[in-house]
């Protein structure tokens, strides 16, 4: 009986202990083999989250920096535009002068915006709008521009105009003072004189008595020709039609107002005053030779016009 009772050392009952802690040992190793997968993985799965969103943040920062070089691009092509219109156009009207300043104004509130180094997307689209602003003011201020110069073309053609209108009348004024300015013979008479041995002399109306033929005449008064001595040209032209002239008594020639040339007999200076008369103006031609008979006209001449006419008949 002791032997049929006696404990089997191989009774898989004896070694249940020690398999339930193995089987604990196990259990145990695989929750933490699951526990670390699972913290590696939540590890990874945030780091691959976490690169999304620097990736994404990098690129709204990247389009937000592109963005804002585009938009500084537009502002700095604005303002060189800007800056030339001002330039070129220093005389400027109110309304312009009032534009410019507005311009100044914006430009310096879109500089102020793009030259943060981290601007936001709220203040890029601000910066946007005023620079929509302002090319649509400096569109408003070259078409003013252009208005005014087409203003100023218009004004400087009329100016033009009136500048001949004035220079013609100014011209016509100048001719018309010197017309007036022209002296005016009167009383002119064309005698024939005798000279006798004793010196005295006696009016003849015979050529072969005829010395000296002797011009005498008188010069209006003139309000416009100025006081000084005047120069005035006489023509005594002979029954042929010839003008007696002499080089060495002071003939020469003479151009009339028309242009013409003409030959003169005697040259006379007169004192003049103005607005007074000059009376008994005398001027003697004597000539070497005998005097023809026949008609012999007398012309005086002031500054290329003919002032008086005369004539005597010698028998």
């Amino acid at each position: 009986m002791s032997q049929i009772n006696q404990i089997n050392p191989q009774d898989p009952s004896k070694n249940a202990p020690g398999r339930n802690n193995s089987m604990i040992y196990w259990v145990v190793i695989l929750i933490l083999l699951a526990g670390c997968i699972y913290l590696f993985m939540s590890k990874n799965q945030m780091a691959q989250q976490n690169a999304v969103v620097i990736e994404q943040n990098k690129q709204s920062f990247d389009s937000l920096s592109t963005e804002q070089a585009t938009l500084k691009a537009d502002f700095d092509a604005a303002s060189v535009r800007i800056d030339q219109l001002t330039t070129e156009n220093t005389k400027l009207d109110s309304a312009l002068q009032n534009s410019k300043n507005e311009m100044s104004k914006l430009q310096s509130q879109i500089r102020g915006i793009l030259s943060k180094k981290k601007a936001t997307q709220a203040e890029l689209e601000q910066a946007r709008t005023m620079i929509a602003s302002l090319n649509d003011k400096s569109k408003e201020y070259e078409a003013r521009i252009a208005e005014l110069e087409k203003e100023n073309t218009i004004l400087t053609g009329k100016n033009k105009v009136l500048t001949q209108e004035r220079d013609s009348t100014v011209t016509q004024n100048i001719a018309i003072k010197k017309l007036a300015s022209v002296l005016h013979a009167s009383n002119i008479k064309l005698e024939a004189v005798k000279i006798k041995r004793n010196g005295k002399e006696k009016e003849t109306s015979r050529a072969k008595r005829a010395d000296v033929l002797r011009v005498t005449f008188d010069i209006d008064e003139n309000r416009i020709a100025e006081s000084g001595n005047k120069l005035l040209h006489l023509r005594i032209i002979a029954p042929d039609g010839t003008t007696l002239n002499s080089a060495a008594n002071g003939s020469g020639m003479l151009t009339t107002a028309k242009g013409d040339h003409l030959s003169y007999t005697i040259a006379k200076s007169v004192g003049l005053t103005q607005n007074q008369k000059v009376g008994g103006l005398t001027a003697d031609w004597n000539q070497n030779g005998d005097y023809a008979k026949g008609a012999y006209k007398i012309e005086i001449y002031h500054d290329g016009y003919n002032i008086g006419n005369g004539e005597v008949t010698l028998k």
